[in-house]
């Protein structure tokens, strides 16, 4: 018989589930009608054609940040050839069975620790994820050993997102009048990383969530996904899904660009919906800055104190402990 590939969820958080079950309570809010909606789209080929098209793109990738949080591009430069082989190299990856994935098989070759499942430090269903990820700094993919397919498509997709988002990053700056090399200097291969997701079948869907509501602890998120759907985030206090588009990736502003920005633009809270059926897949790059970088407001009077980002790291990973959930920039406002 075949060992199987997903993670042992119902025996690993067996006693959250029979705590449920004892309690009688009803599922944590994730519902099957949420409303699906198309994020703002921008059309990043407009960059190239001079003139008033530039200038009327920035201001469209500014007011997304600033009223959504989120919006998705097209003609973002990375090939369609590129991302169709990402996709496929990462199932062949979590195709593997559950005991190669998690003592890294040869025929992996993910650094130690790469390989990341559930939620350790659940202490209720709400707190579970229902997700299985590869979580692989932008440095350690050369090191991966031998030259395979799996490394060389990393190696091809984290080059041309790396270069995305700053783009990205220093448009968005300069739309709050400040152009300078920050990101440059600040956000580099060594601190940024890729996070390859799969969302098994989950028999127990709504109860859990693929991904528990959160907001990220970056600069910028670039996603990839696949057309299953189940991103969904917060819009005008309401939940709201995020309809598939295969054309285009999806930018969401994190909690390091809010502060930056003096909440100019917002990170938002969003989460992944568990499918009781099909199978889902995404890989995000996440655009950080080192840990000796100083996250300070660009206006005069800031609604957030100075701080690091190792300091910000810290203390999310002490509330998450504590609570069980991250509380993130409130702990930071003057």
């Amino acid at each position: 018989m075949m060992e199987e590939s997903d993670p042992p969820f119902m025996e690993f958080y067996k006693n959250l589930f029979d705590d449920h079950d004892r309690s009688k309570k009803n599922h944590n809010g994730v519902s099957d009608d949420v409303e699906e909606w198309e994020l703002p789209m921008i059309d990043l080929g407009r960059l190239d054609r001079g003139g008033w098209e530039i200038a009327d793109c920035k201001r469209e990738i500014a007011e997304a940040s600033r009223k959504w949080g989120f919006f998705q591009v097209i003609n973002h430069g990375v090939s369609a050839d590129i991302l169709e082989k990402m996709r496929c190299e990462q199932i062949k990856a979590f195709k593997k069975t559950y005991h190669e994935k998690s003592s890294n098989h040869r025929d992996l070759n993910f650094p130690v620790g790469s390989y990341r499942w559930g939620t350790p430090s659940a202490t209720c269903l709400k707190q579970l994820a229902w997700s299985e990820a590869f979580h692989v700094p932008l440095t350690d993919i050369s090191n991966m050993g031998g030259v395979t397919s799996l490394r060389t498509t990393m190696e091809q997709f984290a080059t041309t997102v790396s270069e995305l988002a700053e783009m990205l990053a220093e448009i968005l700056a300069e739309e709050l009048g400040h152009k300078s090399n920050f990101f440059k200097e600040n956000c580099l291969p060594s601190t940024c990383y890729l996070r390859m997701n799969r969302y098994p079948p989950c028999p127990v869907s709504p109860h859990v969530c693929g991904l528990m509501p959160h907001t990220d602890s970056d600069f910028l998120t670039i996603l990839h996904q696949d057309q299953i759907g189940g991103l969904q985030l917060v819009k005008d206090g309401k939940w709201i899904a995020v309809k598939p588009n295969k054309e285009a990736l999806i930018i969401n502003i994190g909690d390091l660009f809010q502060a930056w920005s003096n909440d100019v633009y917002k990170s938002v809270e969003h989460r992944v919906v568990a499918n009781r059926q099909t199978e889902r897949f995404s890989t995000a790059f996440f655009f950080c800055p080192s840990y000796d970088t100083v996250i300070q407001s660009c206006a005069e009077k800031s609604i957030y104190r100075r701080f690091s980002f190792k300091e910000f790291r810290q203390q999310v990973q002490d509330d998450v402990k504590k609570h069980g959930y991250k509380i993130g920039l409130p702990r930071f406002i003057l």
